[in-house]
């Protein structure tokens, strides 16, 4: 166990100012309080904190980050309290100690609810001090290192919660040692065959290629020197996760891979790293696209360097890293390398501003922010932990400035990188000066030009598609508004309607008085829940009046020649009629909005500002006679008048709504209508009729073989058309055709 002058000794070979009186107070205090506890190793509790601090010695941290690391246990695992620590020891001490308590009482890998929630604890904790995450950070290394000490379920539970959380969010921050190693402990702990087979298969290559990492060491140091250059060149052997997770990532056998052995070659200068590139290119093969230079697009956890992977000595590849030798530390220590001494301050107070530049501390508060835009938090550990785990992919503007995304981002994801605003009128994209799809998966070096609208709203299936929290939180957001917006429309229109009816005075202020009895905070959530269908019409009018009465007499027999099409209860169908065929009595009640378009409510299509789809098996067209049904949760479903489905609904005039058609004749929108041909059974036949289709401007969208004979074959067509003139001259255009035998319109 480390004594207590060594720490001191530690902290002031890389930094002389430190506060030697601060972290001498800080080793007595815990090692006082922790006493004679005994950790499961059965070596005294105080040994752990004190290997903490040694952990971030090794990163060279300021004191006051060593000071947190020996006190971090205290307050949860002894009778220390944080008002104590704040006399002793400061407040901001005691506010980082009390940080790491709370995140210590977290269970992250519990049911993936409260996992979700105690996610958004973790990171909430590390939001203000960057120190908190890194002293957890070394916190959670130390109980692996002795994790084979634990009961063998906490071992599983512990390595999984590593794998999930802790590792990922180390390599997110740039700590790559400390993910690594994070890694191959909870990799042996929780697949201990597969852990076992690759370290056994990494020994015989050892054996196999015995003295290869001090020939390409010596060679490339003669090289290097022989141009002048002063190098420092040290090769490494792959980790057993990291052949692991590539192996499974690539479909890959351990003969396959090609850079089980790295070297990081270090030098001085920025220039230096492309002239020892050259050296390199020249001395061994390349192998073609193993090159990616990391220093002009760095990633977003501010790791940069130059790999490329040559064919060496022995026919073995290898592959070389180029950094310069803050590049390097930067590499190992991520953001803790943010930890600088200048102009006499601590290194704390350092910490805390540096990071602020940091790209891996930007995805920290991008991801933190999220936080605060009340999504589902499961949706939020899905999202966060996708993009955890992904590489990345860099991509441009047309302006130049450099986007980074994860690997398999689309355009959507590029667009709401930029901005929100862009990302929700968004209707296209140019990559590379080419139109392109927005599913298209974005590659390296890509040119990205987003095509907008402000008319657009992102439609909700662009959430199955966007890789990024923040799209996907975004689409959700924009979805929900527009929806809500919708149903709102809706309701409102339909209380209107009924208040009309009933002769009855509408206002919002009345509607604000009857928010209780339906149990809504606010009249736009009761417009919306009437324009879903969960609260009736009537139910509102009789809450904003009770004196009403409702006086409509339902027929239950209607006379012979009553109804359409022989529907039995035809009630609540109602009629658009032309104005000139009105009586003067039915004109008399009318609102000038009626008189001009009839009782009923505008349907302008699929996009218009109220949730409507088109009834399944035929839909309708304008020129259709058509009625709207309310169903719960889905708005207006259009049937037309015909429609043998509508007979389901018979008895529930409620939900029967009049509508009417209110095509924009500037944008001509394609309607659903399904078609069903009887056809002579003959070679050409099925491509003679999409011919007639396509000349007539129409646009298949399905095609569906029925029933077969020996002689005729019957298939059912769904079509996209502009109006019911467009679809009758369609289904005429097919009849006057010789190989077909009939054709019929097909209605649900």
């Amino acid at each position: 166990m480390m004594r207590q002058y060594e720490l001191v000794e530690r902290v002031t070979r890389y930094n002389p100012d430190a506060d030697e009186g601060l972290l001498n107070k800080a080793y007595v205090y815990a090692m006082q309080k922790h006493g004679a506890q005994i950790r499961a190793s059965g070596d005294p509790y105080f040994s752990h904190p004190l290997e903490v601090a040694a952990i971030l010695t090794g990163m060279h941290l300021d004191d006051a980050t060593i000071a947190v690391a020996l006190l971090h246990d205290t307050i949860e695992d002894t009778d220390a309290t944080r008002a104590e620590i704040d006399t002793i020891f400061g407040e901001e001490i005691g506010k980082l100690v009390d940080g790491l308590t709370k995140i210590s009482r977290l269970d992250l890998v519990s049911r993936k609810a409260k996992q979700a929630e105690n996610f958004r604890k973790l990171l909430l904790a590390i939001a203000d001090d960057v120190r908190v995450l890194l002293v957890k950070l070394a916190d959670r290394l130390h109980n692996m290192r002795t994790l084979h000490h634990m009961p063998e379920h906490k071992r599983s539970r512990i390595a999984e919660e590593t794998m999930d959380i802790y590792a990922p969010l180390a390599g997110r921050m740039g700590m790559h040692d400390i993910r690594e190693e994070l890694e191959d402990i909870a990799f042996k702990t929780l697949n201990p065959d597969a852990y076992e087979t690759i370290a056994e298969r990494l020994a015989n290559q050892r054996a196999n290629n015995e003295g290869l990492t001090t020939q390409i060491e010596k060679t490339l140091t003669e090289r290097l020197a022989e141009r002048g250059m002063a190098a420092v060149v040290k090769g490494r052997e792959k980790r057993p996760y990291s052949i692991f997770r590539k192996m499974q990532q690539k479909s890959l056998g351990f003969e396959q891979l090609s850079d089980i052995y790295g070297f990081r070659v270090t030098v001085g200068t920025l220039e230096a790293c492309y002239r020892v590139l050259g050296v390199i290119h020249t001395t061994w093969p390349t192998v073609p696209g193993r090159f990616k230079d990391y220093i002009s697009t760095p990633k977003q956890n501010d790791y940069r360097s130059i790999h490329t992977t040559v064919v060496g000595p022995s026919r073995q590849r290898v592959e070389l890293q180029i950094r310069t030798i803050n590049m390097d530390r930067v590499a190992e220590l991520g953001i803790a390398a943010h930890a600088l001494y200048k102009d006499g301050e601590t290194g704390g107070r350092n910490i805390a501003r540096h990071t602020e530049d940091c790209h891996a501390y930007e995805w920290l508060r991008r991801t933190i922010d999220l936080l605060a835009e009340g999504d589902n938090p499961e949706e939020f550990l899905e999202n966060t932990k996708l993009e955890l785990f992904h590489d990345q992919v860099f991509c441009f503007t047309p302006k130049g400035r450099l986007i980074a995304l994860p690997r398999g981002a689309t355009p959507i994801d590029f667009a709401y990188a930029v901005h929100t605003g862009i990302g929700n009128t968004c209707v296209g994209c140019k990559l590379n000066g080419k139109i392109m799809p927005l599913v298209t998966e974005l590659r390296n070096g890509d040119e990205v030009d987003i095509i907008r609208s402000k008319a657009q709203t992102p439609p909700p299936a662009w959430e199955a598609i966007a890789v990024t929290g923040k799209a996907r939180a975004a689409i959700r957001r924009a979805t929900r508004e527009s929806v809500r917006t919708q149903y709102g429309a809706l309701g409102e229109h339909i209380l209107k309607r009924a208040f009309n009816r009933a002769d009855k005075i509408y206002s919002e202020e009345l509607l604000q008085t009857t928010l209780a009895d339906h149990n809504q905070d606010s009249v736009e959530d009761l417009l919306a829940a009437v324009g879903r269908g969960d609260i009736g019409a009537q139910v509102v009018l009789t809450s904003a009046h009770p004196d009403y009465q409702d006086t409509r007499v339902v027929q239950t027999s209607p006379l012979p020649e009553d109804g359409w099409f022989k529907l039995e209860k035809g009630a609540g169908l109602k009629f658009r009629i032309p104005a000139n065929e009105l009586n003067a009595s039915v004109k008399a009640e009318m609102s000038a909005d009626d008189e001009q378009h009839g009782p009923a409510l505008p349907i302008r299509g699929l996009s218009g500002d109220i949730p409507v789809t088109l009834a399944p098996n035929g839909g309708a067209v304008p020129g259709d006679r058509i009625v709207g049904i309310l169903t719960t949760s889905d708005g207006l479903t259009i049937y037309p008048i015909q429609s043998p489905a509508l007979q389901e609904f018979d008895d529930d005039n409620e939900r029967w709504i009049d509508v009417r058609w209110d095509i924009d004749v500037d944008n001509q929108e394609r309607f659903p209508a399904k078609l069903s041909i009887s056809a002579v059974n003959e070679p050409g036949s099925l491509a003679a009729i999409a011919q007639t289709i396509g000349e007539n401007s129409g646009n298949i969208d399905n095609v569906k073989m029925g029933r077969k004979a020996s002689d005729f074959h019957q298939m059912i067509i769904d079509l996209e058309v502009w109006d019911l003139k467009h679809l009758n001259r369609i289904i005429n255009q097919l009849r006057s055709r010789p190989n077909v035998s009939s054709v019929t319109r097909v209605n649900g």
